[in-house]
């Protein structure tokens, strides 16, 4: 015989009758009509085909079949009211697997020099890092969450800003030392400058550069041969003098301090790239709430919740 999850509705019923004696004192129970408790146990008695109570005007008992199968089903129920009760800790406790889609740059420059702390607060916590530079499927891919720079695309999932960065146009001294430093951001579409691009991951084409000041907006076709899809590499040849380059200012403050890059335009310096946390839904258990509070922590600003 197939199960019918209404079967499971007609076991919940016949139990409140057997502990509490009537269809009617049941009905009390399980907020339901007496009728309906009666219609409950008609569609069971069908289903099972067998007669579960024998019922006088003064009395309820079950018979002999009826008292077999509560007999039977009594430590099914007490496994299911377990599992119900196991599920609700698990959720309000940190503990098993929590699979995260992870941002490279801010793994590598924010998170993995702090991670230690969050895995040691967590000891029944089994954390996985994927990193990689495109979403992707999340849900498809088994993930509980994602961190990911940029405007999240329009899907299902809950997006959660953490933060905003400032947008940097750097160069090397060595660089400025052979080319001059543009006097502003309009000259590096004259073929006076060399500019290293970066790939966007979605499109497959570079990133556009666009510079802001208050409300007012500048987009510029930089010039360059030199195309790279890595935050490191960026960095790397962009200080060693090969081109002027477009950052994140996040991770940035200790190359620039050094001298080892010098931002070009601060006048120009309001255009500011996100960083989101992507998840499935807005319920989910403490180990997503705990590492998103981690997370949180790590950017030390605020976040917004919203449909992404």
């Amino acid at each position: 015989m197939p199960f019918d999850e209404r079967m499971l509705n007609g076991m919940g019923v016949l139990t409140a009758i057997v502990d509490c004696g009537s269809f009617a004192a049941a009905g009390v129970a399980l907020d339901m009509s007496q009728s309906g408790v009666s219609r409950s146990v008609a569609r069971l008695e069908a289903r099972l085909g067998i007669r579960l109570f024998d019922r006088t005007t003064r009395s309820v008992t079950l018979t002999d079949e009826g008292r077999h199968f509560y007999e039977q089903i009594v430590p099914l129920l007490g496994g299911l009211e377990e599992a119900a009760a196991s599920a609700a800790r698990g959720a309000s406790a940190v503990r098993g697997r929590l699979r995260v889609n992870m941002d490279p740059f801010f793994s590598r420059l924010l998170l993995g020099p702090r991670l230690g702390a969050f895995i040691d607060k967590h000891p029944d916590l089994q954390l996985e890092l994927i990193t990689r530079d495109q979403l992707g499927d999340m849900i498809a891919d088994g993930f509980d969450v994602a961190i990911r720079f940029g405007e999240p695309p329009v899907s299902s999932l809950v997006a959660r800003k953490l933060l905003d960065t400032r947008v940097l146009t750097v160069a090397s001294p060595s660089y400025l030392k052979k080319h001059r430093q543009p006097a502003n951001p309009a000259e590096l579409e004259n073929g006076q400058h060399v500019c290293i691009k970066f790939r966007d991951p979605i499109s497959g084409y570079p990133f556009g550069w666009e510079f802001q000041r208050g409300r007012k907006k500048l987009a510029i076709a930089p010039q360059g041969r030199l195309i790279v899809n890595d935050v490191g590499t960026l960095h790397s040849v962009c200080i060693a003098g090969q081109g002027i380059a477009q950052i994140l200012a996040l991770g940035a403050q200790p190359l620039l301090a050094s001298g080892k890059l010098v931002e070009l335009f601060p006048d120009w310096g309001d255009q500011v790239y996100p960083l989101y946390a992507l998840y499935p839904s807005r319920r989910h258990p403490a180990k997503v709430r705990a590492f998103l509070d981690f997370i949180v922590s790590l950017t030390g600003v605020a976040p917004r919740e919203a449909a992404a």
